[in-house]
């Protein structure tokens, strides 16, 4: 699970508090879904066959921006799903924490159907890894496409977005938070140095 202490000093490498910095800021984060809707509509040629499936949490709550902002532009009402991969996760058993299990709630048929996966950072890959093994188990979708709000690379598996708010480089030790109004309070992106000893989910996203 990603942490949201972002305004606690983070420590680099030789101990040295380094703060975090915001890279996206509310309006940003605005126009960056309103971008990544257009790009989905025109890709889709419209939105008559597409389902949103966003991937808890965060995700989820990008999708339901995603299919807001289409309905807004396309008049075109997207279903919006919810999808938790937890145990689908390729380190499960691995971890010293206990998995924070979230609702996985897709109540449509995905068959033939565009299914836009969405999440808020893409990271190693393995997270979007899992999320596709579990969708085949609802269904068989004509296709699987990948909106994340930031890619920040360091790709461990051969998976690329097809629609990308953010591309954001960073070193592998570093987190990348996001920030959502629906959790957070506000909306941004935030960059530290990971806290000596940190775990956690966005080590292998």
């Amino acid at each position: 699970m990603q942490q949201h202490d972002h305004d606690a000093p983070r420590a680099s490498p030789r101990g040295v508090p380094v703060p975090a910095a915001r890279i996206m800021e509310s309006g940003e984060v605005r126009r960056a879904v309103t971008r990544i809707a257009h790009e989905i509509l025109e890709r889709s040629r419209g939105g008559a066959d597409l389902v949103m499936v966003g991937i808890a949490n965060r995700g989820d709550d990008l999708a339901r921006r995603l299919a807001s902002e289409i309905l807004r532009i396309e008049g075109v009402t997207v279903p919006v799903g919810v999808l938790d991969i937890t145990f689908y996760r390729d380190d499960i058993g691995m971890r010293r924490e206990a998995p924070q299990v979230h609702q996985t709630r897709i109540p449509f048929d995905i068959t033939g159907r565009t299914v836009i996966l969405v999440d808020d950072v893409l990271f190693t890959g393995r997270t979007i890894r899992a999320a596709m093994d579990a969708l085949v188990d609802f269904g068989r979708p004509k296709a699987i496409r990948l909106a994340v709000l930031v890619d920040r690379g360091h790709r461990e598996l051969p998976i690329r977005p097809d629609f990308v708010g953010k591309n954001v480089p960073t070193r592998a030790d570093q987190d990348v938070q996001v920030l959502l109004a629906e959790l957070d309070g506000e909306d941004a992106v935030v960059v530290g140095d990971r806290q000596a000893g940190a775990a956690g989910e966005e080590a292998s996203r």
